[in-house]
């Protein structure tokens, strides 16, 4: 697929196969006749080999413990036991049976009532609670799962910089699988966003996106596409909803991948989508679509590929549809929406619980630019509630480093869902004790049309580590998602780069990781260099950028990519001039640094914020941040 020096021909039409799937389906012979039925009329009772303790939910128990090929046809085991063989092990519980049947296959039935008991702070089964929290997040993941294998773009299908999650009828975040945090905790202002706009107009088989900032969404480039769930004959109002939210490599604005550093209004980020009718019964609006990808002063350079991972965004939310019915049909309409209470009801016990043992505090968070985020964390005890007030943070920026409410509202909820220990889903009930105060005109609720592009990235980041620092928790980590675009009319690229995790009281920071609100991967090079005109010199951790202290904070990353054809590169970052914090003694961690080496040895420093016109044989520096140690070593 390559063509000369600077990689593939687009033009030439090649192909290019990334992964082929082969599925092969066999037969085995039926065995014949009713095996419940062929038993022996007179149950075996086998004798145990030996008689071991079991941990069982009630407490331990002395379990009797079968050989499996000891068992005839016929024979039945009362639990608790265990059943072995070379290669398994068959737990039969307390209350339950199990029969071999003349096939040799166990037949386990429950002989005894099961007990009823109530989940923390909610009175409901806690079995079908986990159920269900497993059940909504695995549709979650299987959406995901669609979406990786349908879309067009390396950035989400590569990258995986898409977060998938499923919401009641108000809007309100159910459950999500572990994608992207700074997506997930604010796609429900989104939601309701459409909800609102649209309300009964809404039909079946419509289908909006999204990407308004100022309407949920977080910037530009992140394109949420939103799905009503219609059960039955109950219209005009949504049963559920669900939704998709996708970092498009490009979506125009003023440098290839819609992420420019120096941008300072909306419009130069790229084409505003405000919950725009996608698709209905009438089938997919391409025509509008384009119409709209391509209008504005800074339109979207490969509509074509957006209009692909747009696609492939409706086949995702299809499937979530398709599964939340499915569940419809299991549990009945009115389970499956009283769960959904019960899953958000649970989350905010379990956040409550984390109220009644957090400490008070505040923090502060400096940014390159000179701005600051302030938080104050207080705790009323009698009401088990907690007010999280962003008082003293700097006003609207003149840059790009907004943040609009959804992200704010998006850190704290990741924030407090990251301090439970117990396995729930990250839902809108963990905010349900917690009251967000954000000044309006701060930069963390900017006035219209500020730029907002890097106040998703960064400014999320700087956001998480003051929060975690006001409670005590964890040194700052790399404060910033490290952004790298390049391209030109034909190819557009966008990654995020990991780096060092602050250190906490009791564990070092990680080295060269995505850290808090981003958990995208980052692309193969076998991948990148098979679709860019470009080489991955290097990718290595950078040693000793870590802060000391009694526990270390992580190291930072070195990352040096070499351009083979001429293309137009953007660096967006924090942290460059000011450093990571340390917490309790802890030292602070190194700052990044961006730079351009050009073939003839020249040495330009890009700053936190630069464009580069890179040449052929060009090569981008990135040296990212290492984490804030913890306590004084």
């Amino acid at each position: 697929a390559y063509r000369g020096q600077y990689g593939f021909d687009p033009a030439a039409g090649n192909l290019v196969v990334e992964a082929v799937a082969v599925e092969a389906v066999g037969a085995v012979d039926a065995r014949g006749g009713d095996t419940v039925a062929q038993v022996a009329s007179d149950p075996v009772a086998p004798e145990p080999v030996a008689t071991v303790p079991v941990h069982f939910p009630d407490g331990p128990q002395d379990t009797p413990m079968f050989h499996r090929g000891d068992m005839d046809a016929g024979s039945r085991v009362a639990g608790p036991a265990l059943i072995v063989e070379n290669n398994a092990t068959t737990v039969v519980e307390p209350g339950w049976q199990s029969e071999t049947l003349a096939d040799r296959t166990l037949m386990l039935t429950r002989c005894m009532a099961r007990l009823k008991r109530h989940a923390v702070g909610t009175k409901v089964d806690p079995v079908l609670l986990e159920v269900f929290n497993n059940r909504f997040m695995s549709i979650a993941e299987q959406m995901g799962a669609v979406l990786a294998n349908t879309a067009h773009s390396v950035n989400i299908k590569e990258r995986m910089d898409f977060s998938c999650a499923i919401f009641d009828g108000d809007g309100l975040l159910v459950a999500n699988a572990p994608h992207i945090p700074v997506h997930l905790g604010s796609m429900g202002d989104a939601v309701r966003a459409v909800k609102t706009r649209h309300g009964a107009t809404i039909r079946p088989g419509d289908v909006f996106a999204t990407n308004s900032p100022y309407g949920g969404g977080t910037h530009l480039p992140d394109v949420t596409v939103v799905m009503p769930i219609f059960v039955g004959n109950r219209f005009p109002a949504p049963e559920f909803w669900v939704a998709v939210r996708g970092h498009h490599a490009d979506i125009g604005g003023t440098t290839p991948g819609s992420m420019p550093p120096d941008s300072k209004t909306l419009d130069e980020e790229g084409v505003l989508i405000e919950d725009f009718l996608l698709s209905s019964e009438d089938g997919f609006r391409e025509a509008a679509l384009r119409a709209l990808l391509g209008a504005g002063k800074y339109p979207a350079r490969n509509p074509d590929q957006n209009i692909a991972d747009l696609k492939a965004k409706i086949a995702t939310c299809r499937r979530g549809e398709a599964e939340l019915k499915r569940m419809v049909d299991e549990y009945g309409l009115y389970g499956v929406k009283a769960y959904m209470g019960y899953v958000r009801e649970n989350a905010a016990e379990m956040v409550r619980r984390v109220l009644d043992r957090l400490p008070e505090g505040s923090a502060e968070a400096l940014m390159d630019d000179g701005s600051v985020i302030r938080v104050a964390v207080t705790i009323d005890r009698a009401a088990r509630r907690a007010r999280i007030d962003f008082a003293g943070t700097s006003a609207t920026r003149p840059n790009n480093f907004n943040a609009p409410p959804a992200i704010c509202r998006a850190v704290v909820l990741y924030v407090f869902r990251c301090l439970v220990d117990d396995d729930i889903p990250l839902n809108a009930g963990c905010l349900a004790p917690i009251d967000i105060v954000v000044p309006k005109g701060s930069m963390l609720d900017p006035d219209p049309p500020a730029a907002v592009v890097g106040g998703n990235v960064e400014t999320s980041q700087c956001i998480a580590d003051a929060l975690f620092a006001a409670l005590g928790v964890m040194a700052a980590a790399q404060g910033t998602m490290n952004n790298v675009t390049f391209g030109d009319d034909t190819w557009q690229y966008y990654e995020t780069l990991g780096g060092g995790t602050g250190a906490g009281p009791d564990f070092a920071g990680a080295d060269a990781v995505h850290s808090h609100m981003t958990n995208s991967r980052l692309t193969d090079p076998e991948i990148l260099e098979t679709r860019f005109p470009v080489m991955v010199e290097h990718f290595g951790i950078r040693a000793d950028s870590g802060g000391g202290g009694a526990h270390r904070g992580g190291n930072g990353i070195v990352r040096r990519i070499r351009f083979l054809a001429p293309m137009r590169a953007a660096v967006l970052s924090n942290r460059r001039r000011t450093a990571p914090p340390g917490l309790a003694g802890g030292q602070n961690g190194r700052p990044g640094r961006n730079r351009v080496i050009r073939r003839d040895g020249a040495v330009e420093d890009l700053g936190p914020l630069g464009v580069a016109d890179m040449e052929a044989g060009d090569r981008l520096d990135i040296e990212t941040p290492g984490g804030g140690g913890y306590g004084a070593g």
